[in-house]
């Protein structure tokens, strides 16, 4: 026979309580993350999620958003998502069984995420109030989950005595072996003990579990008793509060989702009729595409173009409400609408676009045909200063973008753009309107959901990237690609067909060579294209031996430079190298 102290903390036996209260803490997070989705959805607002994802990118160093993006490229959005959900998950498992034996700590817990999620809030660069009542109104329903899960397991939330969450018949938070004796706080025979001194018997227990009490000041009720071992009908009534407030959780997450297409429609960009163009570019020269298997296409599927940007959650924006400001250093500011964009005289370009962000060989580049207006005439329009060598855009979350005023100026068809594939821009990239400025990386030169462009100097304005280090005027360098064979791919010997695509956007591309197995170079054969803003598919051929082979491929762009061999890293205005592959003829 052991003796226990009143309030002494006993782990349970078995996991069975800890389970329980991890499940309570999950269940808790779940309903503040559903209902904080609703309130942010018939807000029109960032979701808590999102909200601390933001915060994150924005405030994370240089070094770990440049390896984020390069480990995960595209899907470095999903990562980061699934990251906050997983650290949500565990510190809400966590603080569910503590919670489970003293209530009071879940709700301070509460308090403490509801604050982060407010510093949160604070720290984005979009000013969304309603993101902060959606924090508020998931911390609500976080404390109501909380207390209806508490009650499901017969846990009382006031007073200084509790039982844990899981069922089993606790004194004090302890599960008594049988034969245990505990004298209300004090060893048996200690001195002021005898006139509250109480022994619990396996006679006790059974009293307790039939209805009569609980020795821990928790009201038992015969219906709902749970017996020793965690099982009976207390049990259940827990797992069926759950469930309950788990299916409430998810319901309300589900309409926090679908609200936006619920009150605005699917898809804003399939209600916008686009003009036709006033000076229609020709259908694209036969020859672009030297449709070679496993080859990319010229035109690249406004599905398949690559998206690297800051925004965890794509911007909804209704095209009757949108307006584009441009001001600061200029004659005439004004504002203009989509109705009056779309009324101009709207043009066509064939474009190709490419991420900082991509390494030697990436697959962060895609090219189409854009429409727009020529931003050089709205620039024209508002009258720019001699002196104001930056065009600072910014997107509808805040995301800024400095141009140098000179590349928009000097003839290249950059664009105010509203279409991209003959269709209106996907939400995806940019609708309802974005810069395309060929020649530039994108984080220069391809603001999506523009709303704000401000001509200024760069010496009085960063832009976001170039807050944190990178490059201000960021001319994309002359890169190539192997396409075919496959890295690491397995080949039949004998003739073998190498292709891929290059780019050198704004001076295009004058020539392409391959070598194979360190061998001397050769030129390859270049496809047609419509201009000098695109990247140009490439191919040749060879004979190969049976075994392991590795080729490279380095690009000469109009200028007459050559594509260097030193591999550089994206940091700070773009990467350079060979691309080098191997493969396996058999």
């Amino acid at each position: 026979m052991t003796t226990r102290t009143r309030g002494e903390p006993t782990p349970p036996r078995d996991g069975t309580s800890r389970g329980a209260g991890a499940a309570l803490g999950l269940t808790v997070v779940a309903s503040a993350l559903g209902f904080g989705a609703l309130a942010a959805g018939l807000l029109g607002a960032t979701s808590p999620v999102v909200t601390v994802g933001d915060a994150l990118v924005d405030h994370s160093p240089r070094f770990l958003t440049s390896w984020a993006i390069a480990l995960f490229g595209t899907a470095d959005k999903a990562v980061l998502v699934t990251g906050v959900l997983v650290v949500l998950a565990l510190s809400g498992a966590a603080l569910g069984v503590v919670a489970s034996r003293r209530p009071v700590a879940g709700y301070v817990g509460l308090g403490a995420f509801t604050a982060l999620g407010l510093v949160a809030v604070g720290l984005r660069r979009a000013d969304d109030p309603g993101a902060a009542v959606a924090v508020v109104v998931g911390a609500a329903a976080g404390a109501v989950a909380l207390a209806v899960l508490l009650r499901g397991a017969g846990v009382r939330t006031t007073g200084p005595r509790h039982a844990p969450v899981g069922g089993s018949n606790e004194v004090d938070g302890n599960t008594p072996a049988d034969g245990d004796t505990r004298v209300n706080g004090a060893e048996p025979g200690d001195a002021g003990s005898s006139a509250d001194a109480r022994t619990l018997t396996d006679a006790d227990s059974s009293a307790d579990e039939a209805g009569d009490g609980d020795a821990d000041g928790v009201a038992s009720d015969p219906a709902t008793a749970t017996p020793r071992g965690g099982r009976g009908p207390g049990r259940r009534r827990f797992v069926l509060t759950t469930a309950g407030v788990l299916a409430a959780s998810g319901t309300a997450g589900a309409l926090g989702r679908w609200a936006p297409s619920l009150i605005g429609g699917a898809d804003p960009s399939a209600r916008l009729a686009l003009p036709t163009p006033a000076d229609p570019l020709p259908d694209l020269p036969s020859g672009v595409d030297l449709g070679v298997p496993g080859l990319t296409p010229f035109t690249t599927p406004a599905t398949d173009f690559y998206r690297i940007d800051t925004a965890l959650a794509v911007p909804r924006i209704d095209p009757s409400r949108w307006t584009l400001r441009v001001h600061g250093r200029v004659d005439r500011p004004f504002e203009i609408t989509m109705a009056e964009l779309l009324s101009r005289d709207l043009v066509e370009a064939d474009v190709t676009l490419s991420c900082v962000s991509n390494q030697v060989g990436g697959d962060l580049v895609g090219n189409t045909r854009w429409l727009g207006f020529p931003l050089a005439d709205l620039l024209r329009e508002a009258g720019v200063h001699a002196d104001a060598d930056q065009i600072l855009s910014t997107s509808s979350d805040g995301w800024t973008c400095g141009t140098p005023t000179e590349t928009v100026l000097d003839g290249r068809d950059a664009l105010l753009a509203v279409g991209m594939g003959g269709r209106p821009l996907p939400p995806e990239h940019g609708f309802p309107a974005r810069l395309v400025v060929p020649g530039l990386y994108g984080f220069v030169s391809a603001t999506k959901w523009v709303t704000d462009i401000k001509l200024t100097r760069f010496a009085d304005e960063r832009a976001y990237w170039a807050q944190r280090g990178w490059g201000v005027r960021a001319p994309i360098k002359t890169m190539s690609r192997i396409d075919v064979p496959a890295p690491l791919g397995r080949v039949a010997s004998g003739e073998v067909v190498l292709a891929g695509v290059a780019w050198a956007q704004h001076r295009g591309v004058a020539g392409v060579e391959v070598r194979l197995d360190g061998g001397e170079w050769w030129e390859a054969e270049l496809a047609r294209v419509p201009g000098i803003d695109t990247w140009v598919q490439w191919v040749a051929e060879t004979t190969v031996e049976p075994g392991a082979h590795a080729v490279e491929v380095r690009a000469t762009d109009a200028t007459g430079f050559t594509q260097p061999s030193e591999r550089v890293d994206p940091v700070p205005d773009g990467a350079t190298g060979w691309h080098r592959i191997r493969f396996t003829a058999t």
